[in-house]
């Protein structure tokens, strides 16, 4: 298939050895350094992640979630790296029902800090250099200071409010009460100390070999000492979190989902994320003639749509943390299940609100599991929250990295001396007992935050994934048609108009549902946009390359001419770099 030019606004970057794209163009850098000194994927994947946590603190956190998802072209084989912290074993349902039934910004919805542990674990398991190797470029940013970008500069003026609420929060990003401005260099002394006091562990542990190193380290952050500041500090503030939650953790290690289109697979993350609704809708479109609909026409869009909120409605309906729910997974990607999915599409008509949702239980032979008492949501709407940022990479050995860093500087504060917020992800949990996210003890919340890789002819083709909340899979699912079905280079496939549905409860407290709506970026045009509202979807329009519809980056791999080319949004910082 000849890639097909859409006009983007920056050519794709080409190289044949290694290549790297992330929400960030310093980020991008320091895993490129990486690659440079003969790191792998995951060596280069690590330090650009960690880059992210000191560059987006706006989105992301040391301290945050960070869903890793690896290939090893010697084994051939894929694995995910959970990266979610759970929930403390003190707190409850009950206890937020009793106090209004609400999930209130702070400390009380700070579940255990997972980012650091995933990054170090994907480290020790599939890297091949020392902690300190890899987090040096992220320590300099940290110590010496970075210009503050505009879309950093923006959203902390946004979250100036919550500064005042928090001085350890305010002392750094509003120091005199004015947040960082555009352009001010921008320093984070007491991230930067983190850094270095884990490096001294691990130096110190060097007798250990280099994975038992990488291991003292992760120990000190979950056991040592940076585990108990942060564990006191919740406390102090009125959390749930201790320093026994914080020792018992590990990130979780889960096989990935798979949904196929014609000769290609979408590898997700498992039901502890939305990853495996983006499967769920690339088979339910597995049997239509995308080409002929013709690329952001209103029977495309309609039908992607249509196709993307029946994903929605099963992942509201089934999808929570797998260790505490029954999630039928297997009936879920059966492509029985996509035929009787898609069949209830109406090319003519919109849901209108998000659709009820299937039966998967009967595609896997039994019947719902006793006490499983799902109720469909109420339209209503309230406000939403940011956060994200996402990196990959592809080594000279043909190994890919792909991971979704998250949890931004909004609802909780950050820990005093250390320069990061702990991981606020209990904000998507709902407080439902009948709900699959529903929070209990030790239960990790559903997580937004997806990366995924795409095969052809079981070979990779690509990984990718973006930021954007409830975005991120209809992203995801529109780049990769664009690539896989229109012959888009990745570039032109990343900078192709994008729409938006918001015909669900969203992802984050309070779950507002807009029903029926449906976001369309400017550039899709008037006309196609009468069409699909003649078809009963609500159309709010979005500005042309809009930062709503996420930050989007990945990496294609073409075998036979042994080239990569490497792709990112210009919706915001986002940039690859390769040779």
């Amino acid at each position: 298939m000849v890639a097909t030019r859409i006009g983007s606004q920056r050519p794709p970057i080409m190289g044949t050895t290694h290549a790297v794209s992330s929400g960030h163009y310093l980020a991008s850098a320091a895993a490129y350094r990486i690659l440079e000194q003969g790191g792998n994927a995951t060596d280069a994947g690590v330090a650009g992640g960690i880059a992210i946590n000191v560059l987006l603190p706006d989105m992301t956190s040391f301290g945050g979630v960070a869903p890793i998802m690896i290939y090893d072209s010697s084994s051939d084989d894929v694995s995910t790296i959970s990266g979610l912290g759970r929930w403390p074993r003190a707190a409850s349902a009950d206890y937020f029902n009793g106090r209004g039934g609400d999930i209130p910004i702070g400390v009380e919805r700070v579940v255990v800090p997972a980012a650091a542990g995933a990054w170090l674990t994907a480290l020790e398991e599939h890297g091949t250099m020392s902690f300190e190797q890899v987090v040096t470029p992220s320590l300099e940013l940290a110590r010496d200071g970075f210009p503050m970008h505009f879309t950093g500069a923006k959203s902390l003026e946004e979250l100036t409010e919550q500064f005042d609420m928090w001085p350890s929060t305010g002392k750094i990003f509003a120091p005199g009460g004015r947040s960082i401005q555009f352009q001010e260099k921008f320093v984070q002394a007491d991230l930067a100390h983190t850094f270095e006091r884990m490096i001294e562990v691990e130096q110190k542990a060097a007798g250990r070999g280099r994975e038992g190193a990488i291991a003292a380290a992760r120990e000190y952050f979950y056991t040592g000492e940076i585990g108990k500041e942060i564990a006191d500090f919740v406390q102090a503030e009125g959390g749930f979190l201790t320093a026994q939650d914080m020792a018992d953790f590990e990130v979780g290690h889960e096989s990935p989902e798979i949904g196929t289109l014609n000769e290609y697979e979408v590898y997700t993350c498992g039901p502890w994320c939305q990853g495996p609704m983006l499967a769920q809708a690339v088979q339910t479109l597995s049997a239509d003639d995308l080409v002929s609909m013709g690329h952001n026409t209103p029977d495309y869009i309609h039908l992607l749509v249509e196709a993307l909120n029946l994903a929605f409605a099963d992942r509201d309906a089934f999808f929570g943390d797998p260790d505490f729910v029954d999630v039928p997974m297997k009936g879920l990607l059966s492509r029985e299940y996509a035929a009787d999915r898609r069949a209830r599409i109406d090319a003519t008509r919109a849901f209108g609100t998000m659709p009820p949702a299937g039966d998967p239980w009967r595609f896997e032979g039994r019947e719902a599991p006793a006490g499983y008492a799902y109720e469909p949501p109420v339209p209503v709407v309230a406000g939403t929250e940011p956060d994200t940022s996402y990196v990959c990479v592809v080594d000279r050995w043909g190994n890919a990295f792909s991971a979704t860093p998250s949890d931004s500087l909004g609802g909780v504060p950050v820990v005093p001396g250390l320069g990061f917020t702990p991981s606020g992800r209990g904000s998507q949990n709902w407080l439902d007992s009948k709900h699959p996210s529903s929070l209990e003890p030790w239960k990790r919340p559903r997580l937004t935050p997806n990366p995924a890789m795409a095969f052809k002819d079981g070979k990779l083709l690509m990984p990718f994934g973006t930021p954007g909340g409830d975005a991120q899979p209809q992203t995801m699912l529109q780049l990769f048609l664009n690539v896989a079905v229109f012959g888009m280079d990745v570039q032109s496939a990343i900078e192709a108009p994008r729409f938006q549905s918001l015909n669900f409860p969203n992802s984050f407290w309070p779950h507002s549902y807009p029903a029926g709506t449906l976001r369309l970026e400017g550039s899709i045009g008037d006309e196609v946009g009468g069409v699909l509202e003649g078809r009963g979807h609500k159309i709010e329009w979005l500005q042309p390359h809009d930062a709503m519809t996420g930050a989007a980056c990945a990496i294609t791999m073409d075998h036979d001419q042994g080239t990569l080319a490497a792709g990112a949004d210009m919706r915001r910082e986002s940039y690859a770099i390769g040779r």
